[in-house]
């Protein structure tokens, strides 16, 4: 079974996902598309005690069982590849994927995070200087991020991560894939000394969501005139961006590339293109329902 058709069964598929904002999302563009058949569930590893290790067995049996599309999150975005028939170019590229299509029986994996994130960044800080970023995570979100940064035109891009490993092995597919993007990976503990001389910052790791209260670096080392920008969204205002918008800095919240990204995936798994304006728009009444404080219209 292919986008095309008029049934849809999706699953999310991570761990500790039990408040994601993505069902309720998907759900009520689907409703306003008039997709009667779509459904969008969770498949929550830890709500299910299975390992992280075993997420691309989780995806093939949810398949099995007739999932007709998978969106994948944290931690499982570079576990699943091997499990997985095809990848798109960027996939393949970025060592991730965040959605999984069904064609004939096969699983395609793709990444929109990449397409996400390019399109919060020119839509929320469109005149945002690119000649030095710090990218804080060099996991599946983060590689999506280098890439993106690198498609926008940073120049010279310094990536830090909690495996050193990781961040080095992104700025090598960087490089190859975008020669006029100088890629170095560097210590997590070598951000605040390098942030004095750069142009922005953006954090790709999970520093700052539910669960992991915190900032990835010491948020001392900010300064005026430094764009700022976080994935995370669950919550909107990070400690990162309370700090940096307390500083007069230019923010993007995680909401932007959430609403990015989840517009793509939609399209991949049902071959209908949403509305991403509608989609900002419930993000920021789900948003206001919680009682979040939302960025989202700031940041136009």
């Amino acid at each position: 079974m292919g986008p095309e058709s008029s049934c849809h069964r999706i699953g999310l598929v991570g761990a500790g996902i039990a408040t994601s904002l993505s069902p309720a999302l998907h759900a009520h563009e689907a409703d306003a598309l008039g997709l009667t058949g779509y459904r969008y569930e969770l498949i929550d590893l830890d709500a299910s005690a299975v390992p992280v290790e075993s997420a691309g067995t989780v995806l093939r049996d949810a398949v099995a069982i007739g999932y007709t599309g998978l969106n994948v999150t944290h931690p499982c975005k570079q576990i699943v590849v091997d499990a997985l028939d095809e990848l798109s170019d960027n996939a393949r590229l970025l060592g991730a994927v965040n959605t999984v299509v069904v064609r004939d029986g096969r699983l395609i994996g793709h990444n929109t995070d990449h397409s996400g994130f390019l399109a919060a960044l020119e839509r929320g800080l469109p005149d945002a200087a690119l000649g030095r970023v710090v990218l804080a995570g060099a996991g599946g979100a983060g590689s999506a991020v280098a890439y993106a940064l690198a498609s926008a035109g940073v120049r010279d891009l310094r990536v830090a991560d909690a495996d050193p490993a990781r961040s080095a092995d992104v700025c090598t597919r960087v490089g190859a894939a975008f020669p006029s993007t100088r890629a170095t990976p560097i210590p997590i503990a070598a951000i605040p000394e390098t942030l004095r001389s750069c142009d922005g910052v953006v954090n790709a790791s999970p520093v700052g969501m539910v669960g992991h209260p915190g900032t990835p670096f010491d948020t001392g080392a900010l300064h005026p005139g430094l764009w700022v920008a976080d994935i995370v969204y669950r919550p909107l205002h990070t400690e990162l961006l309370s700090a940096a918008t307390s500083l007069g800095c230019s923010v993007l919240d995680g909401g932007q590339m959430l609403v990015a990204q989840a517009a793509d995936t939609f399209a991949l798994v049902t071959g209908v293109r949403p509305d991403p304006e509608r989609m900002r728009h419930h993000l920021g009444e789900l948003l206001a329902g919680q009682g979040v404080p939302t960025l989202l219209e700031e940041s136009r």
